[in-house]
This record gives structure tokens, C-alpha cells and sequence, in this order.
């Protein structure tokens, strides 16, 4: 587990030192006293700038990544989930990001839009491992990534960068008193996923572009901080395969109220917010000798609106504090696509959707006993699914062909979190925690089927909720090195998989003709999956130039499919790898040159529920070097994947990968103030 880092290294941080109560100036709490006996990784600014990328800086933290091994440049929105400890990886993500308080999951499908987080508009991160219960809530299955924006006085970054396959970037975060903007815009051409001597005239580049904008309003009203933020953004991408595309749009607005806690004063927050999503995405069914491509649906619309709000109450008195709160988050959605595709027409028309609730209610506490910290939580929540339906018609004639309703759902989940940490003197330490959380399934998953080249994947209306119980302990110290060592037992019940139930060429119900090399698959709650690992870290300053920091996440996962899914008994759930290492050395040779070299090793995955298409191990190499030209300006040169090696992404039934992007140099100039 990551521990603290020296004050002169832009890295990640861990399990840090109890934290003192501050003056607050963004519109937000301070961390609660209970964080320091929970496995809490904390990020810099310029660590999450040192990429262009949200998505790629949070790799810093090993076990922390999307469900595929691509990253936000090309990967398709529906698979940006993020999710904590490589416990069992979802497109959905099994972890909640928030922005100052505000879940940033697409209300629809559970992903993050990246490219609507600019790295150079935050101040900071902390990424929670383990099953975030208390303040957090549900989705907080693995963990949670929780984003700091930008505070008041943060002046103004100017990001501006161009490189191969066409890369052009400008991002901008500038703050003027009251006022914080922050935007970007970005063009790729893209690169060809699937190339060598399998590749065909279907194989194209994956491009993007994308903009987003924000603006937060923010001011003093009385002892208290309120903040007005609106965004919005939109991006589009290719798959790299031609015909099938994706579009996805967006806009955002949050209001917030927070007076912190302060001797003698309790502490509060009051926020309420709004989300609205729209996503367009096409598919294609490939050829043999993939030739070319046959349309296979096209997603036109899918509107969904997620809106919530929370209030939170904080006591803090030397040696305890206390925390209660309360939160909802209701969802709305529907998908709306075109799909059978025959004699060169779509025949079929499909809207599907529904509704979901989660409305929860806390209490956290901690007592400092000496070298002692005993802190935890429990909450309770109601959440519900609810008017699902599924309706498909004739686009022709307009006569229904299928008309299906879900019977509403609904219950009560109970969850808690407890934690104890002891300083053993000298700068070390040793906690541990156990805890529990869990996860509803997104209206993606309870309604939208989805395809991906030959193999389709049905949704099911019928899913309950995930749930994960566990432990973590470890303990570390912060001296001439700052180490930790760490392991952790974890179990979800009822995990939400894509579970094969036949292979083409073959018609089924329902989900109709599925082509040869295709395969199908439902979302299903399949039994349990059992995982344990290991997580170390360890990091110094070899010499007043040369900083090294290295860590690495092992992970056992196996599944038990139990009666509903026999087949992935004793499997590695898919696209979960076994080990990940990171590895960073900062070398400054002069002082105004800054020389970064980043490694990142990870064992092999399986692409399916059965484990039969394997993706090898994987290692990728980042290089950049940064000259400060005069006081807040630098210009900067760096080659992402710098050795150009293969690593595969992807595999079809029939044996054909994708790979991740080829090595790619970037120029750039960035101006702080």
C-alpha cells in the first residue's frame, strides 16, 4: 500500500498521518478524521497532470484501472468503468468517482467520461481501496476515486501539446476570484487496434475528438462556502472498425453548501446535483477474412438523466469525532436503436429502459486513544428497480414484435466499515480494516443488449445487487524509505458477469442469429468471487537528483459460479490479471531539467467468462523530459509505449487481437501561474 511521499517527489500517497482539522477555501469537507485507518491513496496535482489522461495518471496506483487495458484515447465509453484492486474488472466499473461530492458515473451505464476531467483542472485525488461504506455509499463496490477540483486561489494552467497519429490537445484551468473555468479540446486520428497479417480492408483507425467546459461559481455566504457548477462535454470515437462509431454527450450542474468543522463548531455540507448523458453507438458484424463489415445495430439515442442530492453533519474535538449524514441518487433512462439488419436495411426498432433508486443514511465516529485510532461506520440503504420494459417493432410494417416488462425490485442493504491503526513510533505504523459494500445494477445492464463484432451480450432485468465483504491489513513506516506492505481477503456475492450461453452460428430467442465465430452472453449474478492479494510499495530519494518509487499488486481471483453458472467454477474472472507492477525514476540532472521514466509490467488476463482467449503479459514503458525555460513555463517531450511494443487489448472467438496504441512522441508547452 502506498505510503506517504517526501514533500519533494510529485508521487502518490498512503495511509498518511491523522489529519488535522484546516480552514477549507473549495467547497468541500476536509478529509474526515476516520481516513487514516483505511487503505487511502492520496494524489498530487501534479501527479495527475504528469498524463493527459485521468484514466492513465490513476494507473500510478496499481490495481487501479478500466475494464480493458486500453486506455480513455481509445477505448469505448460503455467499458471506461474503473474499478479498484483488479478484483474483477466490469465495463460498468465497481468503483464510484466523485468530483468534490458529486458522482461522476454515467447515470446510464455506471462509466466515466474521462475526457470531461481534465487532469489540469483538479488539485488532487484520493483513491479509497476497499469497500467504501460510510459517506460513500453505493457503488462504492471496490473502492473510490475521489477528486478534488481546483480551489480559489489556484491561478491558471495552459496545457498545449501536439504529436504523432495527429494528437493535438489544449486544456486550460484558470481561477479569477470568484470564477474557476476549466476546458479542453482533443483530436486524434487514432491508430488500427487490429493490424498484422490477420488485419483486413474492415480494420481502420480509432479516432477522437472531444471537448468539455466547466464553470464553478463560488463565494462566502456567512461562516459558510456555497459553489454554483455547471458542465458539459461531448466526445466521439471511432471503434477501429468501419461502421462502428460511438458518440456521447453530456451536461452537469451541482450546487453546495459546506461550512467546515472547526473548535467548538460542528461542520456541514448540503449539495445537490443534476446529470444528463446521451450516447450513440454503432456496431458491425465482420466478414470472414474481415474484408469488410456488415451493420449489426445502431444505438441512435440513449437519453438518461441521473439526479441526487446529500447532506452531511461533522463534530470534530481533539482525541473523537463524529459524522452523520444522509444521500439519494435516482436514475432515468432508455435506449433507443435500430437493429436486424437485412438485404441492406435495419428491419428492427428497439426502446428499452427504466428507473432506479438508491436512498441511504450514515454514522462514522473516531476516538484517538494514545498511539491508538479506532474509527468506523455503518449505514443502511433502500434501493429499487423499477418500470422496466422492452419493446421491439417492425420498422416496416410498425407491428410489435416483442413487449416485455420487469417486475419491480426493490430492498434494504445494510453496510458497515471499521478500521484501527496504532503508530509504532519513529514514523511507522500497522492498521487494519474490514468492511463491506455493495453495488446496483446500472440501467445498462438491467436493459441494453450489446454487441461487439460477432459476439452479443443480453441484458437482464432481473440482476440484484453486488455485494463485497473485507479485510485488509497493513503496515508501513516513512524514513530514509517510505514503505508499506499489505494484503487483503475480499468476497463479492452475486458479481455481475457476462456469462456465456452459446456460440454461433446458431439463432436463440430473443437475441436472434448469432454468426459463426460469434458467441453469446447475458449478464448474470453468478454465484461469488473469491479474492485475496498482496500489495507493497516502496519508495526514497537514492540521491538529492534521482528519486525511485516502486510498487506492485498481486491479486488471486477465482470464481464460484455456483448452480446459476457451473461453467466459470475455479475461473479467473475475466480481464482480472494476477500482477501489476509500477515503477518511476525522477532524475534531475540540472536544475531546470526534469527527466521521467515510468514501467508498468502486468501479467496475463483472459478475455472471457471461460478463460479461453488470453491475452499474454504486457509491459509498457512512458519517457518525458521537461525544461523549465523561465519560472511557471516548461516545455516538455514525451513518448508514451516508448519501446512500441504489442500489447494486446482483445481477442474475437475466432482468434484475431487487438492491440494497444503503438509508440507515440508528444511536444508541449504548459504555462502556470
Amino acid at each position: 500500500m502506498i505510503m506517504d511521499m517526501p514533500t519533494a517527489q510529485p508521487s502518490a500517497q498512503v495511509e498518511s498521518a491523522p489529519v488535522e482539522t484546516i480552514v477549507v477555501r473549495a467547497a468541500r469537507l476536509s478529509p474526515s478524521p476516520t481516513d487514516p485507518v483505511f487503505s487511502i491513496v492520496r494524489l498530487k496535482a501534479e501527479d495527475l497532470q504528469a498524463s493527459p489522461r485521468l484514466d492513465e495518471a490513476l494507473k500510478a496506483v496499481p490495481g487501479a484501472s478500466l475494464f480493458r487495458r486500453t486506455s480513455s484515447l481509445s477505448a469505448n465509453p460503455t467499458s471506461q468503468g474503473v474499478s479498484l484492486r483488479a478484483i474483477a474488472p466490469s465495463g460498468a466499473g465497481r468503483a464510484l468517482v466523485t468530483l468534490d461530492g458529486v458522482p461522476q458515473n454515467d447515470p446510464f451505464g455506471g462509466w466515466v467520461i474521462w475526457t470531461a476531467l481534465p487532469p489540469e483542472g483538479l488539485s488532487g485525488a484520493s483513491v479509497v481501496r476497499g469497500a467504501g461504506a460510510g459517506a460513500y455509499g453505493a457503488g462504492a463496490l471496490t473502492g473510490v476515486v475521489s477528486l478534488d477540483e481546483a480551489g480559489p486561489d489556484s491561478g491558471y494552467v495552459l496545457d498545449l501539446s501536439a504529436g504523432e497519429l495527429g494528437a493535438q490537445r489544449l486544456a486550460l484551468s484558470a481561477a479569477t476570484g470568484p470564477l474557476l473555468i476549466v476546458g479542453s479540446k482533443e483530436h486524434s486520428d487514432g491508430y488500427v487496434p487490429v493490424r498484422g497479417a490477420k488485419a483486413g480492408a474492415a480494420d481502420i483507425r480509432a479516432g477522437l475528438d472531444a471537448w468539455t467546459v466547466s464553470a464553478r461559481l463560488q463565494g462566502d455566504i456567512g461562516n459558510a462556502v456555497g459553489a454554483l457548477r455547471i458542465g458539459a462535454y461531448e466526445e466521439e470515437r471511432g471503434a477501429g472498425l468501419r461502421g462502428a462509431n460511438s458518440r456521447v454527450e453530456g451536461q452537469q450542474a451541482s450546487l453546495t453548501l459546506v461550512r467546515d468543522a472547526r473548535p467548538n463548531a460542528a461542520g456541514w455540507r448540503m449539495q445537490a446535483w443534476v446529470r444528463q448523458s446521451d450516447l450513440a453507438n454503432s456496431s458491425a458484424a465482420v466478414v470472414a477474412g474481415r474484408a469488410t463489415t456488415t451493420p449489426a445495430n445502431e444505438q441512435y439515442e440513449t437519453p438518461s438523466t441521473g439526479y441526487g442530492a446529500n447532506a452531511a453533519w461533522r463534530w470534530v474535538q481533539p482525541g473523537w469525532s463524529a459524522e452523520v449524514g444522509a444521500d439519494a441518487r435516482l436514475t432515468d433512462g432508455e435506449v433507443h436503436e435500430k437493429f436486424r439488419y437485412l438485404n441492406g436495411v435495419f428491419t428492427r426498432d428497439r426502446r428499452a429502459g427504466g428507473q432506479t433508486q438508491v436512498i441511504g443514511a450514515y454514522a462514522e465516529a473516531s476516538r484517538q486513544m494514545g498511539p491508538w485510532l479506532l474509527a468506523g461506520g455503518a449505514r443502511v440503504d433502500r434501493w429499487s428497480a423499477s418500470d422496466g420494459f422492452r419493446r421491439e417493432r417492425d420498422i416496416q410494417t410498425g407491428a410489435v414484435t416483442l413487449d416485455q416488462t420487469s417486475a419491480n425490485k426493490d430492498g434494504i442493504q445494510p453496510t458497515a466499515r471499521l478500521g484501527l491503526r496504532r503508530s509504532l513510533g519513529e514514523s511507522q505504523w500497522i492498521r487494519s480494516a474490514v468492511y463491506s459494500g455493495f453495488r446496483t445494477p446500472t440501467l445498462n445492464e438491467l436493459h441494453r443488449p450489446f454487441r461487439v463484432g460477432n459476439d452479443v451480450t443480453e441484458a437482464n432485468p432481473g440482476l440484484k445487487p453486488e455485494r463485497l465483504g473485507g479485510f485488509d491489513l497493513a503496515i508501513g513506516g516513512d524514513q530514509a524509505w517510505t514503505w508499506s506492505l499489505g494484503g487483503f481477503v475480499n468476497r463479492i456475492s452475486d458479481p455481475i458477469t457476462n456469462v456465456t450461453v452459446g456460440v454461433g452460428p446458431k439463432t436463440f430467442p430473443t437475441a436472434g442469429f448469432i454468426p459463426a465465430g460469434g458467441v453469446l452472453r447475458q449478464r448474470q449474478n453468478a454465484g461469488q468471487i473469491d479474492a485475496y492479494g498482496l500489495e507493497a510499495e516502496a519508495s526514497t530519494d537514492l540521491t538529492q537528483t534521482l528519486k525511485l518509487r516502486a510498487a506492485i499488486s498481486a491479486t488471486h481471483a477465482r470464481v464460484d459460479g455456483g448452480t446459476t453458472a457451473a461453467q466459470l467454477n475455479g475461473k479467473r474472472p475475466a480481464q482480472t490479471p494476477e500482477v501489476i507492477t509500477v515503477a518511476s525514476l525522477t532524475w534531475t540532472p540540472v536544475p531546470r531539467l526534469t527527466v521521467n521514466g515510468d514501467v508498468r509490467l502486468e501479467g496475463s488476463r483472459f478475455e472471457d467468462d471461460l478463460n479461453a482467449r488470453k491475452l499474454g503479459p504486457a509491459t509498457s514503458a512512458d519517457l518525458s523530459l521537461r525544461w523549465q525555460v523561465v519560472k511557471g513555463t516548461e516545455l516538455y517531450i514525451a513518448a508514451d509505449n516508448v519501446t512500441n511494443a504489442k500489447i494486446s487489448i482483445g481477442q474475437t472467438a475466432d482468434g484475431v487481437d487487438s492491440y494497444g496504441a503503438p509508440r507515440q512522441i508528444r511536444v508541449g508547452l504548459t504555462l502556470r501561474r
